[in-house]
């Protein structure tokens, strides 16, 4: 008997090997429809104007008519400016305090409204009230309260402080801007560590219940080191839309007393009102650097979250 292979006779094709299927992509129109007009509104409105202004930055454009090229002198000189120096001063000191009220408040708030308590979802669409009422709206109601009422109630109970209006206190007046802008920011902030509290199961509240955990302690070594990538979200997202604080001042204080509470934003618009419009673009330019750092930043931190 032959050990070797039988042979095919001559006249019998071997089988062809399996076609593999080859996955055409088909691009469809109707996303182009939604792309092109958005890409083209987005570079008419943002992109083109934003190269410009870094453009202008480096000349002594007053916003209109003949200009020359100064080079670096615009940014060497805002270093040395006191009021481009006192406005990112007050804007970030701003942000700070801002940002660790309202985060502090916001968290406080979720975990109350994700306690088993009655009516809680009724509570939750009260507290997101301020989120969608206009800042300028807001700014205009609070600057009623702390110019008449406010002096009022001292006047009747007797408190120096508050017998004259915060908004003309120029020691005070930045806080009376904190307050308004953490009421308004806090239900932003809210939503998402409710978001956060509902994704952690509740086994183990379960658990460490069963181990003698008080509700400090679960609170502490439980909620909050689940809590970190939240809390990181919403301290970033809440620092970077702080420092464009515009509205609220604006509506408040205007930038009163005299320069105390002029943030960045008002800096740069009041600037192309008096002319100094290649100055103030170098301010924007500067300005528009930072926010895109920690824009970026909040964006690794995001990615990161969403990797774990």
């Amino acid at each position: 008997m032959s050990l070797t292979a039988p042979t095919r006779p001559r006249s019998e094709k071997a089988p062809a090997a399996p076609r593999r299927s080859v996955k055409r992509h088909h691009f469809d129109a109707t996303y182009l429809g939604f792309l092109v007009p958005a890409l083209i509104c987005f570079t008419i409105a943002i992109t083109v104007p934003a190269i410009m202004g870094i453009f202008f930055s480096f000349t002594d454009s007053v916003g209109f008519g003949d200009f020359n090229i100064i080079g670096l002198a615009n940014y060497a000189a805002l270093f040395t400016d006191p009021a481009i120096i006192g406005a990112y001063s007050f804007t970030i000191g701003f942000a700070l305090v801002t940002v660790v009220l309202t985060n502090a408040l916001a968290f406080l708030l979720a975990v109350g409204l994700t306690a088993q308590i009655r009516a809680r979802v009724a509570l939750r669409t009260i507290f997101v009230m301020p989120m969608v009422i206009s800042g300028i709206v807001i700014a205009y109601v609070f600057n009623f309260l702390f110019s008449n009422t406010l002096p009022t109630v001292g006047e009747n109970l007797g408190i120096e402080v508050l017998k004259s209006s915060l908004l003309s206190n120029p020691d005070l007046a930045w806080l009376s801007i904190v307050i308004v802008t953490a009421w308004q920011a806090v239900p932003s902030a809210m939503l998402i560590y409710i978001a956060g509290l509902m994704a952690i199961p509740y086994d183990l509240y379960e658990a460490s219940s069963l181990d003698g955990a008080s509700a400090i302690g679960q609170l502490m070594h439980v909620t909050l080191p689940l809590m970190i990538g939240y809390i990181g979200i919403n301290i970033i997202i809440g620092f970077k839309n702080f420092l464009g604080a515009y509205d609220i001042i604006v509506g408040l204080t205007n930038g009163g007393p005299g320069v105390k509470t002029r943030s960045i934003a008002m800096t740069i618009f009041t600037g192309f009102e008096r002319g100094d419009y290649a100055y103030q673009m170098a301010n924007a330019t500067v300005f528009f650097i930072i926010s895109l750092i920690i824009a970026l930043f909040q964006l690794r931190l995001t990615n990161k979250g969403q990797a774990k």
